[in-house]
């Protein structure tokens, strides 16, 4: 996993253990067009709301990292911390500070000490390599199991570009994104329009559509670099054929990582697609998928492996979706459990309840109203996600 014209490293800054990676830093030897989505939540971690401030210039050339503590309800001393932390990374870069953005996750509400930073910032520096970035991914995990990256290598014009993302999640995870860090970079040379479109187009693709547990963070943020390093034709309003190659191999990324966002909930075992088909609009179609693979009822008949029909009907019955209840059918897979609103019975109920063993499996709830399509991944709700959260600060 090379991309050049970057560098990064990780190292340990005992931020709140002491013996693992906490503090990464991604480094382009050349300003980079930037682009973001930040999180819809009202509290915003001070690294947050500096980022969305410094991303107005549409350039970056660095991101600094850390977890274990979300700089989050910190007060004036949370934006000084953040601000200072990226003026030591900037002055050991020899870069200004307004090129450097900020993350941070973990622990919301508990000061971050800036001598973390200070004791470690050169060492960080000066350890930075082009084959760094599965320390990094290590570095940003919290309750994470697994550090989650995805590769891709693709041509534009002829010349090859290359994708590389970085994302943690495992538990608050919710539309619209979550307890969830991404990083892309890439050496692709596009404007910072495109660039823009292209990762809200990925995030409502992907990121947008997953939920773990219904909870939003305060931290969450995609951000993109492009250093523009590989030399090709330019990404931009007269490329067409460059952006659709492009945009297809990111949005492929995003979904790529979502998906392993979700296969890593807290106390997970199953990974679960909603889809709706047959509504009347693609908002619709999207609120009762969110609605269904939200409800906790649902989420832990999944991981009963049962097949507990009655609780999705009831979660769409809620939801902002308008369709006919007596049109509805329903599928497990390819095995129908529900027609016209009315159950097939319990010869129907046990072949479903067969789909449910698999560790990955499909809902389809037809409405038969429409023509629009929507899908949300989910996963179950197991009794480890309650102990990984009783325990998350002890």
């Amino acid at each position: 996993m090379k991309i050049k014209g970057f560098t990064s490293a990780a190292v340990k800054a005992a931020i709140r253990e002491k013996d693992r990676l906490d503090l990464g830093l991604i480094y382009s030897e050349v300003p980079a067009v930037a682009a973001g989505v930040f999180t819809t939540n009202r509290v915003k971690a001070a690294p947050v709301l500096l980022d969305m401030e410094r991303l107005l210039q549409g350039r970056a050339q660095a991101i600094l990292v850390n977890s274990g503590n979300a700089n989050a309800c910190a007060g004036r001393q949370g934006m000084e911390v953040a601000v200072a932390a990226g003026a030591l990374a900037a002055k050991q870069l020899g870069i200004a500070e307004e090129m450097v953005q900020l993350a941070s996750t973990g622990v919301i509400g508990v000061p971050l000490d800036i001598k973390c930073f200070e004791r470690v910032m050169p060492e960080l520096v000066k350890g930075l390599a082009n084959d760094g970035f599965a320390d990094v991914a290590r570095a940003i995990m919290t309750t994470d199991t697994v550090p989650k990256t995805s590769f891709r290598r693709i041509e534009i014009d002829g010349t090859e570009v290359s994708i590389l993302g970085i994302t943690k999640g495992s538990g608050m995870i919710m539309p619209d994104m979550a307890t969830m860090l991404c990083f892309v970079l890439t050496d692709a040379q596009i404007a910072f329009p495109e660039l823009l479109a292209i990762v809200k187009t990925g995030v409502e693709q992907s990121f947008n559509r997953i939920t773990v547990d219904g909870d939003t963070s305060t931290n969450d943020m995609v951000l993109a670099l492009a250093n523009g390093a590989a030399g090709n034709q330019w990404i931009d309003e007269d490329n067409a054929r460059g952006r659709e190659v492009f945009e297809a191999a990111m949005v492929d990324i995003f979904k790529d990582l979502a998906l392993k966002i979700v296969a890593d909930g807290e106390g997970a075992t199953k990974v679960v697609t909603i889809r709706i088909t047959g509504a009347r609009d693609e908002d619709g179609a999207v609120n009762a998928a969110r609605t269904i693979a939200n409800s906790s009822l649902v989420k832990t008949a999944f991981f009963g492996e049962d097949a507990n029909w009655g609780r999705i009907v009831a979660a769409l019955g809620r939801s902002d979706c308008r369709f006919d209840p007596d049109r509805v059918s329903l599928f497990f897979d390819d095995t129908q459990m529900v027609e016209n609103g009315v159950g097939l019975g319990p010869r129907a109920e046990e072949a479903c309840s067969t789909v449910l063993k698999k560790d990955r499996f499909t809902v389809t709830v037809d409405l038969n109203d429409g023509l629009e399509t929507a899908e949300v991944y989910t996963c179950d709700l197991s009794l480890d996600y309650i102990r990984i959260n009783a325990d998350y600060r002890s």
